[in-house]
């Protein structure tokens, strides 16, 4: 298994269309991909993001388009898991990367989810970088995966909401060792 960094790219809702969305929207997920699609959040200090897409990063703090690092980059694509991943999923990861650079691409997305969007209501956003695990055969590991050994427990994968459920998480990790040591 190996991390490959894949780059989520948002847009903001301009503040005269933010009305058209009061609540959080999110399609349904895709059980193939781990990624949950395009969907519309109310941020707590006010606006709204629509996003994010999914495409590889050139480096694992890649939060730019422009952003690369030989090594990072060298990493994912001497991964065979990787290679694996793109012939099984061409279709998909070739839309991802066309919605990266086409405003109007992105906004078809979104009005999936609420019509009235125009691609004038959006104004380019933040992005993320997420630490995406591949399997060999070329499947994105969709669930945490945990590893122990003696005197270690390794983490090898944390997908979201592993930020929202970090005490969760932890409590899990800890009950985990704890276990180990005891045994």
């Amino acid at each position: 298994m190996r991390i490959v960094p894949f780059r989520g790219e948002y847009y903001k809702l301009r503040p005269e269309r933010q009305h058209l969305v009061r609540n959080l929207i999110y399609p349904v997920p895709d059980p193939r991909f781990p990624f949950l699609g395009v969907h519309f959040t109310r941020l707590i200090h006010g606006g709204v993001e629509a996003g994010p897409n999914a495409v590889l990063a050139f480096a694992r703090e890649g939060y730019r388009k422009t952003d690369f690092n030989a090594r990072d980059l060298a990493d994912a694509l001497t991964y065979a898991g990787f290679w694996r991943f793109l012939r099984r999923y061409p279709s998909m990861c070739w839309y991802e990367l066309q919605r990266s650079f086409s405003r109007q691409l992105f906004c078809r997305s979104l009005q999936r989810l609420v019509p009235e969007i125009q691609p004038g209501d959006l104004d380019t956003g933040g992005s993320g970088v997420r630490a995406q695990a591949i399997a060999p055969e070329g499947e994105l590991v969709q669930d945490f995966r945990f590893i122990a050994r003696p005197n270690a427990l390794h983490v090898l994968n944390a997908p979201s909401p592993a930020a929202t459920a970090s005490l969760a998480i932890g409590a899990e990790i800890a009950a985990m060792a704890e276990q180990a040591a005891a045994g």
